[in-house]
């Protein structure tokens, strides 16, 4: 109440940022990003050859993990070239799930201080309009004025820096988790296409290379 109504929209972010810190603290837990053991458990699978889609949808809802693997697999029998194509796509649908609401955290960490500098300056506007209109009047009263006007950039600081550090910790924590499981798909890709046929050299047919023979003689 003493910051004056630009404290409204500062409470505001200040809300939402809380809501989007707790959604994605809860989210980009390793444990349902990265399940323990679950890289080994799929190249196992790989190797059995034992399948379904059922398997593979239930791997793919798993976990942002489980959904790169589970696009590996999906096209597994396809040359390398297209399963590494199929999980760079797939991966950048995961990286961008993860990323979720990291935009407007950061967007409350810039405007955090710019609503609390604009609360003051509304706040010394119209104290010095008071002045101008009723004169100087109480020194006391004109400093307890300025320091009502600065709450507002308190407020808008201590919204703001917390939001900008949490910023950054969830995208370092994304980064990490990309890290891995990008390992994790390479891993798989190998396990994929290590073992497979290399395509024989075509060779001419008989009655092509007699004629060819004879052209020659």
């Amino acid at each position: 109440m003493a910051g004056g109504w630009a404290m409204l929209p500062i409470l505001i972010c200040s809300a939402v940022a809380l809501a989007i810190v707790l959604e994605r603290c809860w989210t980009l837990r390793r444990k349902s990003v990265l399940p323990p053991g679950l890289g080994e458990e799929v190249r196992n699978w790989a190797r059995s050859g034992q399948l379904d889609p059922n398997h593979l949808t239930t791997l793919a809802n798993g976990s942002p993990l489980g959904e790169l693997l589970a696009s590996a697999l999906a096209v597994r029998n396809r040359p390398r070239e297209l399963i590494k194509e199929r999980i760079e796509d797939t991966g950048r649908h995961v990286v961008h799930r993860m990323e979720r609401y990291l935009n407007t955290l950061g967007t409350i960490a810039l405007i955090g201080p710019l609503l609390g500098l604009l609360g003051t300056v509304i706040g010394l506007i119209r104290m010095f309009m008071e002045v101008l209109h009723g004169g100087v009047g109480d020194p006391m009263k004109m400093a307890g004025g300025i320091g009502e006007a600065l709450i507002c950039t308190a407020t808008g600081l201590i919204v703001a820096i917390p939001a900008y550090v949490l910023h950054r910790y969830f995208r370092s924590k994304v980064a990490g988790y990309c890290v891995a499981m990008e390992k994790q798909a390479t891993e798989l890709l190998d396990e994929l296409t290590v073992n497979q046929p290399t395509p024989a050299p075509r060779t001419r047919a008989p009655r092509a290379a007699a004629a060819t023979e004879s052209s020659a003689s």
